[in-house]
């Protein structure tokens, strides 16, 4: 028998409630034993969730728990974040850890930065300096032929459950193949995230990665991926400024990237401006302004020529988790301006809004007099097919 719309919100809210009582149970527990008791709990009913495709639960839960501004929401965020991209299941040499990962790589372009499925032979160098330079020797792994934007990665839990389930069958063959027809489109910008996604399985309890080992720092990996990935990543990104980031678990290295994404747009950005217009960087100088709604959400920063007026480019630096107006969000912005050479950064005090281009949607960005304008480029500087916003 179907259920009705009301009868579900009640469903849903019900097992909201449960899982915010199992998070706080965790996030007020004094020990080990008691930790380990609500994280079972806790995980029986995310997989629970996930298995009926109920989404709507784990976000009401979420949801409440932001409000409150509760630890608890740390712990069921985690707790969510790690049934969807870790799991454990039998094979005939028993059990067996599954871990969804994600290889972020910044980059930039004075074209549009591509996404693109990934040839055999690219993907297969991909897979060999991961299993190389970054898995331990225990592990197998099993790649997604496709090099995605943001705008591609899985939008729910659900779909990101989903993709490592998908991944995870195609261990024997080793990649996974990828409709790009069923992906979304890509919005443009002159840097940007792509990723490389897969699943890496090792014996139960076994190390997944390099510096798990205790012989190799993180550091000392990402060096050693960075160089074997880069005759790969220059194929797949051709006539583009890049960074391999560290390959980490699915979230968490989405976050790394989301972070390192805004100084590295900054950088990318000078590089281009000095490149494009045939000047030095300290020809140019910035304009930072605070947006909001009801809070401080970003930061928006003009670049402009020297004694001119004109605003030529702009970046948005967005406001990552708990980041707010009494963090140290200016100092870094004023730090990564100056060690990419701009010397003149002028930060203005009142509160600008949140507005777009009413025609392409584009961020609008703040005059030295506290206007927000559109970023336009010379003319005669423009690069074909590209939109500078």
């Amino acid at each position: 028998m179907k259920t009705s719309p009301s009868s579900r919100r009640g469903r849903a809210s019900r097992e909201a409630d449960l899982l915010i009582q199992l998070a706080e149970g965790l996030a007020l527990s004094g020990s080990r034993a008691e930790d380990r008791f609500w994280e079972h709990r806790l995980d029986q009913e995310i997989d629970a969730l996930l298995e009926q495709g109920d989404e709507g639960s784990l976000n009401a839960a979420l949801d409440r728990l932001a409000d409150r501004e509760s630890r608890a929401y740390e712990e069921l965020a985690d707790a969510i974040e790690g049934r969807v991209e870790h799991s454990t299941v039998a094979s005939s040499d028993g059990p067996r850890d599954l871990l969804l990962f994600a290889a972020p790589v910044l980059a930039w372009s004075r074209m549009p930065l591509p996404t693109r499925s990934v040839t055999d032979s690219v993907l297969a160098g991909l897979k060999a300096a991961l299993a190389e330079h970054v898995f331990s020797e225990h592990a197998d792994l099993a790649l997604a032929n496709y090099f995605f934007s943001p705008d591609q990665l899985p939008s729910s839990f659900g779909e990101t459950a989903d993709l490592r389930l998908s991944l995870a069958q195609n261990l024997p063959k080793g990649h996974l193949a990828i409709n790009a027809q069923s992906l979304g489109e890509t919005a443009q910008f002159l840097a940007d995230q792509r990723y490389i996604l897969g699943v890496a399985s090792v014996p139960q309890g076994q190390s997944l990665f390099r510096w798990q080992e205790g012989i190799l720092s993180r550091d000392e990996v990402l060096a050693a991926w960075r160089k074997a990935a880069q005759e790969s990543l220059t194929h797949l990104l051709p006539a583009c400024g890049f960074e391999p980031m560290l390959p980490r678990a699915y979230y968490v290295a989405c976050r790394d990237a989301d972070r390192a994404a805004r100084p590295f747009s900054v950088s990318a950005s000078v590089a281009f401006l000095t490149t494009t217009l045939g000047i030095t960087p300290a020809m140019l100088s910035a304009v930072v302004a605070g947006c909001y709604n009801r809070q401080l959400e970003e930061y928006r920063i003009s670049f402009l020529v020297s004694n001119d007026e004109e605003v030529i480019h702009g970046v948005v630096w967005p406001l990552l988790g708990a980041e707010d107006e009494m963090s140290d969000v200016l100092e870094e912005i004023e730090t990564t301006l100056k060690e990419a050479g701009v010397q003149r950064v002028e930060f203005l005090r009142q509160r600008m809004p949140m507005e777009y281009c009413e025609d392409c949607g584009a961020p609008l960005y703040p005059t030295l007099d506290g206007e927000l304008v559109h970023a336009e480029l010379p003319e005669e500087s423009e690069p074909a097919g590209q939109h500078l916003h």
